[in-house]
């Protein structure tokens, strides 16, 4: 198996590396690439230091069975056609493809199908969308959800290293602005991305990319997105409506529980809690009516909401076109 890995230095890329080799995958060889300034770097996989390579358009012609991509959507937009062509599979983090229709839009647990006899690129969601759905879908599915409220506690690591050491030199003092529109210690700011007609870009990705993963371009979504002085893991408060009755809360609890990867738990469940884990957690679960429940959700944005999804995308995809693999890698 031959893997590569773009922006393979940023948090994302650190992250895909550590959750690749924690997985029982036969890596052959694993290939690092990001931008000059981090070339010459080495990180560690399964032992073994590995260079980080200057990304550059030729390196896609030595062949690929998977291609990770964490390096942003101008990046993405030039390098993953070309790694596309040379390659079996290209799993892209950015929201450069998410809507493309041509393109899946991928959470394995929900619709890993879309997997099976593709080639080309897939589009790895917005992190904030991976953990609502993963805690949502088992609803949707038994009960058709119709309206979510949302509001997200996002924290800092969702911006990258920068917005990590923004965090990190306003604690000691330094509060000039220049990741995110205010200062973020001991604050919350309640944008994330430009606006669009009142909606900022987080949530236009909320709104749209839910509607895509679950098919279904009826359900209204309306979410706030925060940032929050948390160095790691995303949460969400949610409120939703469903078509149809719920019959208990018991019966609410146990189709929540029934989502694959999500632990449903009457602790309180905190960012700090899930740091490092590769599960979706829910709790304050609430059955207001027969039609609307409330719950907290907590994630590591960094795994579940990006590196771990792209890797279960890979996972996924091998082993619904394994057959076709075999023949691919023996020629």
């Amino acid at each position: 198996m031959r893997i590569a890995i773009v922006g393979a230095t940023g948090a994302v890329g650190r992250n895909m590396v550590a959750v690749l080799e924690n997985t029982e995958l036969t890596v052959d060889e694993l290939h690092l690439f990001a931008s000059e300034r981090s070339a010459g770097q080495r990180l560690s996989f399964r032992g073994v230091e590995l260079p980080v390579e200057k990304l550059a358009e030729d390196v896609f012609a030595r062949g690929y069975d998977y291609v990770l991509f964490s390096a942003g959507s101008d990046v993405a937009k030039h390098f993953a056609p070309i790694a596309a062509h040379y390659s079996n599979l290209v799993i892209d983090n950015s929201s450069a493809f998410r809507m493309d229709p041509a393109i899946p839009l991928v959470v394995p647990e929900i619709n890993g199908h879309l997997l099976r006899g593709y080639r080309g690129i897939v589009a790895n969601p917005n992190c904030s969308t991976i953990q609502m759905l993963l805690a949502l879908y088992r609803i949707h599915d038994r009960y058709q959800l119709s309206e979510i409220f949302v509001s997200t506690y996002q924290s800092v690591s969702g911006a990258g290293y920068k917005g990590i050491s923004e965090y990190e030199q306003q604690l000691g003092g330094v509060y000039e602005p220049r990741v995110f529109v205010k200062q973020i210690a001991h604050n919350v700011i309640p944008l994330i991305g430009d606006l669009r007609d009142d909606i900022s870009q987080e949530e236009w990705k909320m709104i749209n990319e839910t509607r895509k993963i679950l098919n279904s371009r009826a359900l209204n979504v309306y979410p706030t997105t925060v940032r929050v002085p948390v160095r790691i893991g995303h949460s969400e408060a949610i409120i939703a409506r469903t078509l149809f009755p719920i019959m208990s809360k018991a019966d609410l609890i146990e189709t929540i529980s029934s989502g694959e990867n999500v632990v449903v738990t009457e602790d309180i469940v905190t960012p700090v809690d899930v740091a490092g884990n590769d599960l979706t957690y829910v709790c304050r679960i609430r059955l207001f009516d027969a039609h609307t429940f409330g719950a907290w959700v907590v994630a590591d944005n960094l795994r579940v909401g990006a590196a771990t999804n792209a890797v279960r995308i890979l996972l996924k995809h091998l082993s619904l076109n394994l057959s076709r693999n075999q023949v691919m890698q023996s020629c």
